[in-house]
């Protein structure tokens, strides 16, 4: 019966619900909204000063976080009382199962913008995969994970644009970029930052062996070009024919663009824009990220004398078991799923819920 679907569905929702509930209780969100409010109606508050600009920015992001969950929780409750009031009405409860059903995916986003803790979190970002160890295996197993995301951004609602593709020299890529946009594009995509394993049957030998490929992926959010300061003495600029997934435009000029930062060896490209120019100033917004990120890598690894990882074993933050059984285990979380192919087909959201729940609670 649809009223059993419906209690069953509620049910389900009511964990995340409640989650929500204590994080806000346990908060000082509505004492802080109360507190801008305050301030930006305070006599003292010079109009247009960037004092109240920030103010008026802090203001609407809590103003936001309120209203979406005054929202969720007054319509959770909502749908419980109609439920229960038109148990015997079909349509009534038809109706009810719809809004339910868009309700249960906003409570769940909602949950996981709570576990962002990073003020670029909510920002947008760029995503590389790396072929590791393995030749035409892994390249082929990067291009498996190109599309892996691709297809989890879609889902997310994302937008997505590769701004740099390299094909493999048999089958899949070397490596590609892709530039992500859209809110809490980089705090979700960034539990992705790691080493992935794949274990296959290849379908590369005749012999229909077992292999193990590997490919990196990197996550860095993208930032004001004001952030950090490049002396263009330290660039060197070059041009090259684009090759590869593209438009209309690859392969008929020099339009694709590499940037290489001399001092640290950073290198950004970008190949998908329809202008020379316009592939380098999306190549300098790859460049300034991956510097930025760079500094905070090597401050982190002054503090805890870490060692960036290889792309080989050992070193892996997820495995992916085709044979000779079917499995996706997370080495961070231990979270699995018994369906890879699920899991290649975008649905990542568990995995990153539970790294999001384990972080939260080391912090």
């Amino acid at each position: 019966m649809r009223i059993d679907t419906l209690r069953d569905l509620l049910k389900s929702c009511e964990p995340n619900v409640t989650a929500i509930q204590t994080f806000y209780k346990e908060s000082d969100i509505e004492q802080k909204h109360q507190e801008l409010h305050q301030q930006m109606n305070s006599p003292d508050q010079i109009w247009g000063s960037t004092e109240q600009i920030n103010c008026a920015k802090e203001y609407q992001k809590y103003d936001s976080f309120l209203t979406e969950y005054r929202e969720i929780i007054q319509q959770y409750k909502d749908i419980i009382e109609i439920v229960e009031l038109f148990s015997d009405d079909e349509a009534v409860l038809e109706e009810q199962e719809k809004i339910l059903l868009t309700l249960k995916k906003k409570i769940s986003s909602f949950k996981l913008s709570l576990l962002f803790g990073k003020e670029e979190d909510a920002g947008n970002c760029f995503l590389t995969i790396n072929a590791g160890a393995g030749g035409t295996e892994s390249q082929d197993w990067a291009e498996m994970l190109l599309r892996m995301y691709i297809r989890f951004c879609e889902r997310e609602k994302k937008n997505i644009q590769i701004v740099d593709y390299q094909s493999g020299e048999e089958a899949g890529i070397k490596s590609a970029t892709l530039y992500i946009k859209g809110k809490y594009s980089y705090g979700l995509l960034s539990c992705e930052a790691g080493i992935h394993r794949l274990v296959r049957i290849s379908p590369f030998d005749s012999n229909k062996r077992r292999h193990t490929s590997f490919a990196a992926v990197t996550v860095f959010p993208e930032v004001p070009e004001s952030t950090i300061e490049i002396n263009e003495n330290d660039l060197r600029i070059d041009t090259y024919r684009a090759g590869g997934a593209g438009g209309q435009h690859v392969n008929k000029t020099d339009s694709a663009v590499r940037i290489t930062h001399l001092p640290t060896k950073t290198v950004a490209q970008c190949q998908d824009g329809r202008s020379q120019l316009q592939n380098k100033q999306t190549a300098m917004k790859v460049l300034i990220s991956r510097l930025t990120e760079l500094q905070k890598e090597e401050q982190r690894a002054k503090e805890q004398s870490i060692e960036r990882k290889k792309i080989e074993w050992g070193s892996q933050i997820r495995s992916y078991v085709l044979h000779p059984y079917k499995m996706v285990k997370d080495h961070r979380t231990a979270f699995e799923s018994p369906q890879p192919q699920n899991v290649l087909d975008g649905e990542l959201i568990d995995f990153i819920e539970a790294y999001l729940v384990s972080q939260a609670s080391i912090d």
